[in-house]
């Protein structure tokens, strides 16, 4: 599933495409994804303008323009498993993939296509001043690319977490926006172990910790993602932040920043934490 840095690089590629430009033409290609469509899906969005693309964790949020309506619309996408949104030039003309279920055209005749061939993705449309109190968005914590966000307020988030710290990070209400690979790396970069009591993450480890989860995230959008499965950037390139994992995925190899033999310790370790694959160095992750 795309997480943080592969829907904030998604977002920065359409932003270009559809920022300030109407929706003259939108096909709705079946009636639903992972839920059904809303009502009149098509209808709503053809000939709004977009506003402004932002991200709310792994969330893309378009708002429309006001255009004389008092209470303007939200189109929130979710990415899901498979979902990626792609450009194509001005008129293409060229014919619909078996799983684009949704083509947006904009007024200078550029498309962008949401593609999802395991339809995980999911779109849904909303008045603006019900943001706030939307189920999908009003639990998620804050965002960790923010300057709110540092070790004090990690720290708070954490006090009272019985889980190891690997699952509370996954935890949307924690810090919004992470998952499986970028939490093993944060993990890493600041020395800690997923199996470490998340409530013992205080003080400076707490501000090593935020600290890496902002550099990794930053390092993976410059990067333009992971491309992992099915990702890629909204111009069709795949991202290249895999090439610089230090331990995701490296089960048995050297860890990059320890002397550690591989043979006579194992290398990288993976263990399963809550179903999910972790990967970590014992000796430099305590």
């Amino acid at each position: 599933m795309p997480e943080l840095p592969e829907v904030e690089t998604v977002v920065r590629g359409l932003r270009p495409v559809l920022e300030g430009h109407t929706l003259a033409q939108v096909v709705q290609r079946r009636p639903n994804l992972r839920f059904p469509f809303p009502p009149d899906f098509a209808q709503r969005l053809t000939g709004r303008r977009i506003e402004e693309i932002t991200r709310r964790a792994k969330y893309i949020l378009m708002r429309l323009a006001t255009d004389g309506r008092s209470d303007p619309e939200v189109l929130l996408i979710h990415l899901g498993m498979s979902g990626r949104m792609t450009l194509l030039p001005a008129r293409p003309n060229l014919p619909y993939l078996p799983h684009d279920h949704v083509v947006f055209v904009t007024d200078e005749g550029r498309e962008v296509r949401f593609n999802d061939a395991r339809r995980f993705g999911f779109m849904d449309l909303f008045k603006r001043s019900a943001m706030d109190d939307h189920p999908r968005l009003t639990a998620l914590g804050p965002e960790p690319l923010d300057e709110s966000f540092d070790g004090a307020r990690l720290a708070a988030a954490l006090r009272n977490k019985l889980t190891p710290i690997k699952a509370a990070l996954l935890d949307q209400a924690v810090v919004a926006g992470l998952g499986n690979i970028y939490v093993c790396e944060a993990l890493y970069g600041a020395g800690l172990s997923p199996k470490r009591l998340a409530r013992t993450v205080q003080g400076k480890r707490a501000e090593r910790l935020a600290a890496s989860i902002k550099t990794t995230l930053a390092r993976a959008i410059a990067a333009g993602g992971s491309s992992l499965r099915d990702y890629v950037q909204a111009s069709g390139e795949l991202g290249y932040f895999q090439h610089e994992w230090a331990v995701y995925g490296k089960e048995g190899e050297a860890c990059p920043d320890c002397d550690c033999d591989p043979a006579a310790s194992g290398g990288i370790q993976r263990v399963v934490q809550a179903g999910r694959s972790t990967f970590h160095c014992p000796r430099h992750q305590r």
